[in-house]
């Protein structure tokens, strides 16, 4: 599922552009540790003359001194970059995945890019998704796997006009509300306050309906909606859809059965190094935040770091808090699944052992 129709608030504020150049992936290092075998490493060499302990040292130091062989890997991001990704824009530019053996491209999303298509046809090796397209990619018979998340809430909301009527969810009823219709959130939110006389609109990623019609809401970020309408001058309310009891992983990276199994290694660096990457552009997201306006010049660096700011506590509050960022539970899993089986958006609820794993996660 594209992350369209969760609906990010860029596309509000700019036009799609699908021309968004990364870092091209560079070419893999010639044969490593060529230089690091010695000849008493080689059972065919003939016996050296030197005294062994004058042979040992000279081994030793080759071995330390060998390079780590670079693995080139792929990223697909859930959106055009933005702060949303500013623990892989950190990890990049600080040599985190490098240091960690990984040549490490950061792919684009965008309203036509599937990261779980993509990442399942074997063109990619990681990718974003928020937590709920992940068992909904599974039921469709796509084998991914989450195995950490970039935000412990998800920051999606419906906005509306401060003097409208509308307090809580359970208000929604009477007015028109500019939503994708396939958005797994508003299917439980309909069900549970029973929105039978919500109007339905077409969500467009414009804000110009919303911002006209007094008495509508509509879909967003918190992240990034509310400085559009601070700007315009809008007097609105928000409510979280975490709120309303649906609370999804936001912006969860993974990758395949295969990777899992075949590539253990890459993926526990892939982790290790993105979540050191948040660590960092927790305290230095202004430091971090031109190279990723370099790859989105269409978002400003003030908007950049208003977002910044605002996703701070969906990337290190709630279990990060004490169990280290990235990390996911198996109770909030199953219970986002069960809403999505209520709700008649997945079909049956599968071992959710199978969706998620938090084997590469460090353990606090």
């Amino acid at each position: 599922m594209k992350r369209f129709n969760d609906t990010n608030p860029l596309v509000a504020k700019r036009p799609v552009l699908l021309s968004i150049s990364f870092i091209a992936i560079s070419s893999m290092l010639a044969a490593c540790g060529s230089g690091s075998t010695s000849v008493s490493s080689s059972p065919s060499a003939p016996p050296s003359t030197a005294p062994a302990a004058s042979t040992a040292p000279a081994a030793s130091t080759a071995a330390a001194t060998a390079p780590k062989a670079i693995v080139p890997a792929t990223v697909v991001l859930n959106w055009f970059a933005e702060p949303e990704h500013g623990g892989n824009f950190a990890a990049l530019a600080k040599g985190y995945y490098k240091d960690a053996g990984l040549d490490m491209t950061l792919m684009p999303g965008g309203p036509q890019v599937s990261s779980t298509q993509i990442v399942a046809s074997g063109k990619a090796q990681f990718g974003m998704a928020n937590g709920d397209d992940i068992l909904v990619a599974r039921q469709e018979g796509i084998p991914i796997v989450a195995i950490a998340t970039s935000l412990q809430k998800s920051p999606q909301a419906l906005f509306y006009h401060k003097d409208s009527g509308v307090k809580d969810f359970a208000d929604l009823n009477g007015h028109k509300v500019y939503v994708a219709s396939t958005a797994s959130f508003w299917q439980f939110i309909k069900k549970k306050y029973k929105l039978d006389s919500a109007q339905e609109m077409k969500y467009t990623g414009q804000l110009v309906n919303f911002v006209n019609d007094k008495t509508s809401l509509t879909q967003g970020y918190v992240t990034s909606e509310p400085f559009t309408l601070d700007q315009q001058k809008v007097e609105y309310g928000t409510l979280l859809n975490a709120d309303s009891g649906y609370n999804i992983y936001g912006g969860v990276y993974f990758t395949t059965e295969k990777m899992i199994a075949e590539h253990p290694d890459q993926v526990k660096a892939f982790v290790e190094a993105t979540v050191k990457g948040w660590d960092y552009y927790k305290d230095h997201s202004e430091e971090i935040n031109p190279s990723i306006q370099q790859k989105n010049p269409d978002m400003g660096l003030d908007m950049m770091k208003f977002s910044a700011a605002k996703e701070m506590d969906f990337v290190f509050g709630g279990d990060a808090a004490t169990k280290g960022t990235g990390v996911m539970t198996k109770e909030r899993w199953e219970e986002v699944q069960k809403q999505l089986v209520d709700v008649g958006v997945l079909k049956t609820a599968e071992s959710i052992d199978k969706v998620f794993t938090t084997q590469f996660l460090s353990k606090k």
